[in-house]
């Protein structure tokens, strides 16, 4: 039964206004799932090998109009990727699932055909990561982190929900038409792509789902067109983290947003937040070479600040030594930064498993929750996606 202090009618409120909450026809759930979802769900640290996977720029459909701006600048960009359990496969029709038979007259055995996931007769931008999702450009990165509760519902489906957020955005991006003249507003690019998200999710069928919001978008400042900016935007408990190698320092990281502990602003079903009311976009002046990290909160759950700073550079560090000893005769500035980048966030990623994985550790997660009253030890278990990217300057 609930606590005394709180009756079944402000209960039944309280769940279907507060996101991390199933619809109110699943509120046969006992009092305690709803209040503290995370409390009812076991740590099992008993988990077969995985490798991260990584990859430098996501897909992008063949034929793609170019983007309307092109910004002076751009990244050099790789991501990584780790997820607790695999994704939920997509439902129709954003996947169309295959033949069954052979004899079937709809069957195409007789020819090979895209299986990527498509909404609006486009492929989906981006790269699901359990109910995470990242998306890499020349000049825009993300990572969503979709609330994986939602996977324990017959319509639940937080990776699609987080995929189709950061697929809009970056459309909404590319047909954008900004210079350092006229500022981009990343804000209003959200809020379309919530609109686009929710309408894609209700017709013909509804899905349910959650996901915070977090990007970069790189752009040049209008007195000085020399010099980089980059506009942050952020809505949720993911981050966004800028570091400069050559002094070890942070120059900016987002702040997370919380309802209550565990809890962060989420866009989608039940959830109050928009990204009108409640994203918050930062104009960051930054210096070309200046790295970029976009991470869900399975990295700054288990690692803290100075250590994913650490990491980092000793990462950049270990790469182009062992690019120089492969090749001595390479200049740094000739190798790939690319797949330097790719290195530098599968060395992250492997460094918050650790942690993750690791029921002794103590780690920012464990930190959080005693502050609560909670008794939760260890690391915390979860998607941990990185995209890490680093400002240059195009040739010419």
């Amino acid at each position: 039964m609930p606590p005394p202090a709180l009756s079944y009618s402000a209960l039944l409120h309280h769940a279907a206004s507060t996101p991390r909450r199933p619809p109110p026809l699943l509120l046969l759930l006992p009092w305690r799932a709803l209040l503290y979802p995370s409390a009812t769900s076991a740590r099992s640290y008993s988990r077969s090998a995985q490798e991260p996977r990584a990859g430098t720029t996501t897909p992008v459909p063949e034929g793609a109009t170019p983007p309307v701006s092109k910004p002076p600048f751009y990244f050099e960009a790789g991501y990584a990727l780790y997820h607790k359990r695999p994704s939920r496969p997509f439902p129709p029709p954003f996947l169309s699932l295959p033949s069954t038979s052979f004899s079937e007259p709809l069957s195409t055995h007789n020819k090979s055909r895209d299986r990527r996931p498509k909404v609006n007769g486009e492929m989906i931008r981006g790269v699901s990561n359990g109910d995470d999702a990242v998306l890499v450009s020349d000049y825009f990165i993300g990572a969503n982190d979709g609330v994986g509760a939602w996977a324990t519902k017959e319509k639940g489906h937080a990776a699609l929900w987080s995929r189709l957020i950061l697929h809009f955005w970056a459309l909404q991006v590319e047909h954008a038409n900004y210079d350092p003249e006229h500022e981009p507003n990343p804000v209003a690019y959200l809020e379309k792509a919530f609109e686009q998200t929710q309408q894609a999710t209700s017709e013909p069928n509804q899905w349910y789902g959650t996901t915070t919001a977090c990007a970069a978008l790189l752009s040049a400042d209008a007195h000085s067109p020399a010099h980089p900016v980059l506009y942050v935007t952020q809505l949720g408990d993911s981050q966004i983290l800028v570091i400069r190698p050559r002094n070890k320092e942070v120059v900016f990281k987002t702040t997370e947003q919380w309802h209550w502990f565990d809890c962060p602003r989420q866009l989608g079903t039940n959830s109050p937040d928009t990204p009108r009311q409640n994203a918050v976009m930062d104009r960051i002046e930054i210096e070309e070479d200046d790295i970029v990290i976009a991470m869900t909160d399975g990295v700054i759950d288990n690692l803290w600040e100075h250590e994913v700073v650490e990491n980092v550079v000793d990462s950049i560090d270990k790469w182009l030594h062992q690019k120089s000893s492969t090749d001595p005769d390479k200049e740094p500035a000739e190798q790939t930064y690319a797949d330097g980048m790719r290195f530098v966030a599968r060395e992250l990623v492997n460094a918050a498993r650790v942690i993750a994985e690791d029921p002794f550790a103590e780690s920012p997660y464990m930190e959080k929750a005693i502050d609560e009253g909670l008794s939760i030890e260890g690391g915390k278990l979860d998607d941990i996606s990185v995209v890490a990217a680093q400002c240059k300057r195009r040739k010419g």
